[in-house]
């Protein structure tokens, strides 16, 4: 499930509207020191508090925050920061919910993902954002009851900063980022590092996953000749993701040249809708369809889509989103945990 930031009901979705709730109440922030939602698949977390080097002061794009100590009860309330979160030993005991589970799946898809799962272990973290939902659910972030709240590959705004702020200490966006979900994952992973006290651990996990693509690079130096472009099927059109985004900065990064009339065409998106007479911008040298079955079936009918070039000379790689492998998922997470078995899957699919 891959693509939303508009008012998608497909994959991948991300927050379709400005976020606009109500303002904290008294009884609301009384609750953070209730037990009431302490029980059960929060504090089966057990989260560990995040050892590292306290206090740390982290500019955004909000303003400064101050993580005094290390923190024991950590909320995620960006689409893929719990992984990253995850990445440093810390458990989170509250997350969103990416991709809607599937109907009577337990336990939640979210934490079942190959690269995630035994970090998890039996922790259950509460669902503090549905994907599609117009803001976080802040009554149930306080009642969790969190140390630091991390908001970094998220669109909440000033309005919700502000009232996350109240319940604890929140790290927004990098102060660098002009739009959501635009910042290069090395920048969101190095950001929460330094929250968590683990500065220097992030700069060797992301040292590592760039060792890895230099790798890829010195194996395949073809790719540097190559364009490439990552597209979804979408409302029955093909939907090319902008060298910005971050799966186009995975391919940028394994080598590929990106195609970068997409990102003019898109603007500040992060992808563009295809009318029939503009197929030729994903008729390039290597294409990475990124849909489950379903819709991937849909687009191999689709005839403007397999007369290109690039589909009649085989070089398509169909890569199952959120079902089997979920190498998708990998790639449209793009974290710490996630990368390296993206990379690994995306070169095995060019053979």
């Amino acid at each position: 499930m891959l693509l939303d930031r508009m008012t998608r009901t497909k994959p991948w979705r991300r927050l379709a509207a400005a976020v606009s709730v109500a303002a904290l109440g008294a009884g609301l922030l009384a609750g953070c020191g209730s037990d009431s939602a302490a029980k059960g698949g929060s504090d089966a977390a057990g989260a560990p508090a995040a050892s590292g080097a306290f206090p740390v002061t982290v500019e955004h794009a909000f303003g400064t925050t101050k993580v005094d100590k290390a923190p024991k009860r950590v909320v995620s309330v960006g689409y893929t920061d719990d992984q990253t979160i995850l990445a440093f030993g810390v458990k989170p005991v509250g997350m969103v919910d990416q991709y809607p589970n599937p109907a009577g799946q337990s336990p939640d898809i979210n934490t079942q993902w190959p690269w995630v799962k035994d970090k998890w272990g039996d922790a259950r973290p509460e669902v503090v954002l549905n994907n599609g939902d117009a803001g976080p659910n802040f009554e149930k972030i306080a009642a969790l009851r969190p140390d630091l709240i991390i908001a970094v590959y998220s669109e909440i705004d000033q309005a919700a900063y502000d009232k996350l702020s109240k319940i604890a200490p929140t790290v927004g966006r990098t102060k660098a980022e002009k739009e959501p979900f635009s910042a290069p994952w090395q920048d969101n992973a190095l950001h929460i590092a330094k929250a968590l006290g683990k500065a220097d651990e992030g700069k060797q996990l992301v040292q590592g996953i760039q060792d890895k693509l230099a790798a890829v690079k010195t194996a395949h130096p073809e790719f540097a000749g190559q364009t490439a472009v990552a597209l979804s099927w979408y409302k029955d059109s093909v939907t090319p993701f902008t060298t910005t985004d971050v799966r186009g900065q995975l391919l940028t990064g394994m080598g590929f040249k990106g195609q970068t009339e997409i990102d003019r065409i898109a603007g500040s998106g992060f992808s563009t809708q295809l009318s029939p007479e503009r197929m030729d911008l994903v008729d390039v040298d290597r294409v990475f369809v990124i849909n489950d079955k379903a819709d991937t079936d849909a687009l191999k009918k689709f005839d403007l889509f397999t007369n290109l070039k690039v589909s009649k000379a085989g070089k398509v790689s169909y890569l199952l989103d959120s079902e089997g492998p979920a190498v998708g998922a990998a790639m449209s997470q793009a974290t710490l945990l996630s990368l390296p078995f993206a990379i690994d899957e995306l070169v095995k699919s060019v053979g």
